[in-house]
């Protein structure tokens, strides 16, 4: 048996990059991009980590993943043990390993972060989460004993699905109402295909189902259901619905045909299915069209990969700012930029033109970097005269999202942020309502997949006191004194 390796001889092993389709073959196909790690792969970027004896890299995940444990396991072949280890704090790893920006949070806090190779910790969880899956490995069963008490969750994103994990496995009866007619929320109708494969969402949702998680799909609280009708019903609720309702560029000519929100683009896509072959486009045929995205986060990168995949002739994104100040991940903004996506910077629309009602072109406005504003980056300011006209067919929005007024324009007494946002306690989730929790976008505004998580698993130990201090009350209660 061979020597472990020293901390100096890790320090010099490179970085294992993961297999990715080659770009000309992804430009036109809604296979996934990323194809993973072999077990050679996983083993020998596992031998990258240090151990550190405090590692940062677990404060830096927002579930708390003991990720200094599963990789040791990974080094040491031990992939069933691992998936343990994950599992205990994520129940969707596989999910996780492929859209969180690891980069930002896990790695960079890594040690290694410092000399720009840290350890590919997204990477190798979807190894575990893939090898585990392929080899039939069942979930870690729900241990707790049933509670009798019973939590409703409104919304299956990832807040949702993380705070039912939890509690389902804290023995309390859990039913997740979604509005759409499939679980997943933003998961299975906001990311594409190519970067989430709709079979991965399905599968993680399965494992919540065999633990007992029951969910509820066509169910609109503010609808179907009234917020009280839930809390009638349970014990506590828990609101993760997200932030579904698009913000427009509020221009002249927003309302041709044409034009759509982001939301509506990808949701029409994947929902309908755009993705397979032989199915129709449930949006207007961009085949060898002219495509426009406004914005520079992750959704404008969807959104310009999808419209390319359906097979535009001409795909660009238009950016207010620089390159450097787009939200974006850098590897979405590369392989958009490899797949023949074309980036327009310093720009904004001040008109969309049309004719008969439909999308023609559109009117930019050429722009400079001024002082920074709230969020950090500085502020784009116009350039007086500097305006250009071209022609577009088809338009999407994807500048950010709010918060859908539905469930809460039902909810008058439920307390809100000037952005409209639910207000709660920032530690446990806790609204203005007694035994009514919340966390995710509904709370932060759009944010990634993996914070949602994170809100939904500390909403979940908050509602756990909640459900024990509603026990304790109920033990203690005096007799009562006789006349």
């Amino acid at each position: 048996m061979s020597e472990p390796l020293t901390k100096r001889e890790r320090m010099k092993l490179d970085r294992v990059e993961m297999i990715e389709r080659d770009p000309e073959e992804r430009a036109s196909s809604f296979a996934e991009v990323n194809l993973g790690y072999t077990a050679e792969m996983a083993k020998l970027e596992a031998m990258r980590c240090l151990e550190c004896a405090k590692p940062k890299c677990v404060a830096g995940c927002p579930v708390g993943i003991e990720i200094d444990k599963f990789i040791r396991l990974v080094a040491d072949g031990e992939i069933g043990a691992a998936a343990e280890v994950i599992q205990r704090d994520n129940l969707l790893p596989a999910i996780c390993g492929r859209v969180c920006p690891q980069e930002n949070q896990c790695e960079g806090d890594c040690v290694l972060a410092k000399k720009e190779r840290p350890i590919a910790i997204g990477h190798l969880e979807r190894y575990v989460a893939d090898y585990v899956r392929s080899e039939g490995f069942e979930h870690v069963a729900a241990s707790a004993e049933r509670t009798g008490k019973s939590v409703a969750i409104i919304g299956s994103g990832p807040a949702g699905l993380a705070c039912a994990g939890d509690l389902i496995q804290s023995g309390h009866e859990v039913t997740v109402y979604e509005a759409l007619h499939e679980p997943g929320g933003v998961l299975v109708y906001g990311i594409p295909e190519f970067r989430l494969p709709k079979d991965i969402v399905k599968a993680e949702i399965a494992g919540l189902e065999e633990l007992g998680v029951r969910f509820e799909t066509n169910a609109i609280v503010g609808r179907t259901y009234t917020l009280d009708e839930l809390m009638a019903g349970n014990d506590a609720v828990f609101i993760g619905v997200g932030a579904g309702l698009p913000r427009f560029l509020e221009v002249p000519g927003e309302n041709l045909i044409g034009v759509y929100s982001a939301n509506e683009f990808l949701t029409r896509v994947n929902l309908m299915k755009a993705y397979l072959d032989g199915n129709d486009t449930p949006v207007l045929d961009v085949q060898g069209k002219r495509v426009v995205v406004f914005g520079g986060g992750n959704t404008a990168m969807d959104a310009a990969r999808t419209a390319q995949r359906l097979g535009a002739g001409d795909v660009r994104v238009l950016y207010r700012r620089t390159e450097a100040e787009m939200p974006a991940r850098r590897e979405e903004v590369r392989h958009a930029r490899e797949e023949g996506i074309i980036f327009d910077f310093l720009v904004s629309p001040t008109e969309l033109h049309g004719e008969d009602g439909l999308l023609t072109g559109l009117t930019v406005q050429k722009m400079e970097l001024g002082e920074p504003d709230d969020s950090g980056r500085r502020r784009p300011q116009p350039i007086a005269g500097e305006l250009e006209r071209f022609d577009t067919d088809l338009a999407v929005v994807a500048i950010g999202n709010g918060p859908n007024p539905l469930l809460l324009s039902t909810c008058p007494e439920l307390e809100r942020t000037r952005w409209g946002t639910i207000a709660v306690d920032e530690a446990t989730g806790r609204t203005s309502m007694p035994g009514v929790f919340a966390g995710g976008d509904i709370v932060t505004g759009g944010a990634t997949v993996i914070l949602a998580m994170g809100a939904g698993r500390r909403a979940a130990t908050s509602i756990e006191d909640w459900l024990a201090d509603a026990v304790w009350e109920l033990e203690t209660e005096p007799e009562p004194v006789e006349a």
